[in-house]
């Protein structure tokens, strides 16, 4: 992720917003060596039933490594524990 002052990112907004929506990168915009935002594309297929955490998580790439990863639970173990 590319960290940006407020300064660079007000001079460069429209670039740093089309390359957020139409190639998926993410901005970290900050002062004084910490970062106090994020710009991230909108998801496509947004859920009005969810947060909008929920939809950035989903419409991010964060989980996909789980699908490379060997299940540790079947159904019936989730449902006991959680439903």
């Amino acid at each position: 992720m590319k960290v940006l002052t407020t300064t660079q990112a007000r001079a460069r907004i429209k670039s740093i917003v089309d390359r957020a929506k139409y190639r998926g990168e993410a901005f970290a915009i900050g002062r004084r060596h910490s970062i106090d935002a994020v710009v991230i594309g909108f998801p496509e297929a947004y859920n009005k039933d969810v947060d909008d955490i929920t939809n950035v998580n989903a419409y991010s790439r964060s989980f996909d490594f789980l699908a490379y990863e060997p299940d540790l639970y079947s159904p019936s173990d989730v449902k006991r524990t959680h439903a």
